[in-house]
């Protein structure tokens, strides 16, 4: 298995792409400390390209570090979550972005992970700085959670609205069986950027309503025909990645109350009829989770994960062929 399997995938931009416009640090980029001054205002740089940083918790120490598959530093390098900054843009609305500081053998760099979208041409003050909280907000944006309305099943074969869940009640497992929630959690976050949720509409995939899900959420597939050439039977793949534009959508703006559910280990469970995972409890998400509910993070259950999962660029129509995988059969 991989060393350092990744857990999670976002876009992200060195520091420099985001630039003090006007201010005590004119043209300097975004840091930490007296580099992030409040009242300085912020464009990003005309041409900014995002990065695609791949982050794995199997560093030293069971800390964040860049995972194998990342476009941006190499598989092993340390990364900590060092602040949250919160801008304000032209017309009023929150921009949060996360400083991450990357940690190489040869030098130390600052990448940016925005938490809503930046707009090029935006300028953007800085408000406020949250050093404490950062690792919680990156936990936010991580953890795999099912949005209200959405239906799980329990061990009975009933379905039920995620809402309606209680610790304690028993829920229908792939591998394991009938399993018992060991916790759920609850946020109203706003639907923007890395937090916007994907809707996959009923019917697709074999959904029996509109299944909304975080950006992160991987959803399992049983291929009776490897139509993605990946060699193997069983493939995990993101939410994100299935957006088409139209049979999966992203949902921006407005307020989502979300869930997630944790069991006693890693668990692949239903949703609207469909296999998707529960939280897998890793360095990062633990931040979410209450100091004595007694889970620890799981690096054998991270490892299969990762292993099974379809990397960035899984090709055109992914959907389509995901359909027809679980099915069996091609389709002309």
């Amino acid at each position: 298995m991989s060393a350092h399997p990744p857990l999670f995938r976002f876009d992200t931009y060195p520091s420099q792409a985001l630039r003090v416009s006007s201010g005590a640090n004119m043209g300097d980029g975004i840091g930490l400390e007296d580099d992030a001054l409040p009242g300085d205002i912020y464009k990003l740089a005309t041409g900014a390209e995002a990065a695609r940083l791949a982050i794995s918790d199997s560093g030293e120490g069971g800390q964040p570090c860049v995972a194998e598959t990342s476009d941006v530093g190499t598989p092993g390098d340390a990364l900590a979550i060092s602040a949250c900054h919160m801008l304000m843009g032209p017309s009023g609305e929150v921009v949060e972005v996360l400083i991450l500081t990357h940690q190489s053998e040869t030098e130390q760099a600052l990448h940016i992970l925005p938490l809503s979208t930046l707009k090029p041409d935006n300028e953007y003050e800085l408000v406020g700085t949250e050093i404490a909280s950062a690792p919680e907000r990156f936990a936010d944006i991580a953890s795999v959670s099912f949005l209200a309305g959405t239906h799980l099943t329990l061990a009975n074969g009933k379905q039920i609205p995620v809402e309606h869940l209680s610790v304690g009640d028993v829920l229908l497992t792939r591998e394991n069986g009938p399993q018992p929630v060991r916790w759920i959690g609850f946020q109203t976050r706003r639907a923007v950027g890395a937090a916007a949720p994907v809707r996959i509409t009923e019917g697709t995939l074999n959904t029996s309503r509109d299944l909304r899900l975080s950006p992160q959420h991987r959803l399992f597939i049983w291929q009776r025909r490897d139509e993605l050439n990946t060699g193997r039977a069983e493939v995990m793949v993101k939410a994100e990645l299935l957006v088409n534009g139209d049979t999966v959508v992203r949902e921006e703006g407005g307020h989502v109350d979300s869930y997630q559910i944790v069991f006693d280990s890693h668990e692949i469970i239903y949703a609207e009829g469909i296999a998707v995972e529960s939280l897998l409890v890793t360095g990062q998400t633990r931040a979410l989770l209450p100091e004595d509910l007694g889970l620890t993070s799981s690096a054998k259950a991270a490892a299969s994960a990762a292993a099974m999962e379809l990397g960035d660029d899984p090709g055109d129509d992914v959907v389509e062929r995901l359909s027809r995988a679980s099915k069996g059969r091609r389709e002309d």
